[in-house]
């Protein structure tokens, strides 16, 4: 009960003293539904309580799924619940890289990603932080509202870049990646796939040239769509079978 009380505290603005995200409290950038659910929620109470930045990992390395809120009741899932507590803690920058650098927790990384979407405040840094994430392909499981769905890493971090609502939450604004390159707050991203792309553009216009060549035979006469004549010129196939 002291754990949850010290959640709702947190949102009491009459006496919240902490830290500031957008100039207002962190918590609050869940919805007022979504933080009654999970505030009040059995793995919010048993699960988060006491945790700081470094034992909130040993928590967050035990996901087995992503998710917001699901069922009929829409039940706050673990992963919403420390975002949730993340959010409370404000950890610093190092340490929310760090979360997003461990390779062999993936669920961790898609955690650290969400509260980078949610908290950071600066869009080219959103940008070029989980942009690289973008070629990791592993799988997520993930839980909505009425089962259970597959996606991956990279289609997470899509998602969290493009989308204004994303695990129950609605995200803050994110300036369009074209915008800010065209205010030169960020360098144009080079794709993974850039060599790829640019081979097979270099093979079609091989193809393009060769499909318009035309051949040269050793008595100088052109072997195109037609047959040599004995005077040099080109006779078509029609001309051919009325002789």
């Amino acid at each position: 009960m002291a754990h949850q009380a010290d959640a709702k505290k947190s949102l009491d603005e009459r006496g919240y003293t902490g830290a500031l995200i957008r100039g207002d409290n962190p918590l609050k950038l869940f919805e007022k539904a979504v933080r009654d659910r999970i505030v009040d929620s059995y793995y919010w109470k048993e699960q988060c309580f006491g945790l700081n930045a470094a034992t909130l990992l040993d928590r967050a390395v035990e996901l087995t799924f992503i998710g917001g809120t699901y069922g009929v009741a829409q039940k706050p899932t673990p992963f919403l619940c420390l975002a949730f507590k993340l959010l409370q803690l404000t950890p610093d920058k190092e340490i929310i890289l760090f979360y997003l650098e461990q390779e062999e927790y993936k669920y961790l990384r898609a955690l650290a990603a969400f509260y980078i979407r949610l908290a950071w405040e600066k869009d080219a840094d959103v940008y070029t932080t989980l942009e690289p994430y973008l070629s990791d392909s592993r799988k997520l499981k993930r839980r909505i509202r009425e089962g259970w769905a597959l996606t991956h890493v990279d289609e997470f971090i899509d998602d969290l870049l493009l989308k204004n609502r994303v695990c129950a939450t609605t995200l803050p604004k994110l300036n369009p990646r074209l915008f800010l390159e065209d205010e030169d707050r960020l360098e144009p991203r080079v794709s993974a796939l850039g060599e790829e792309l640019e081979e097979l553009d270099h093979d079609d216009e091989r193809d393009s040239a060769s499909d318009g060549e035309v051949e040269e035979l050793p008595n100088g006469h052109a072997n195109g769509d037609g047959r040599p004549g004995s005077d040099g010129e080109v006779v078509s196939d029609e001309e051919m079978d009325g002789d």
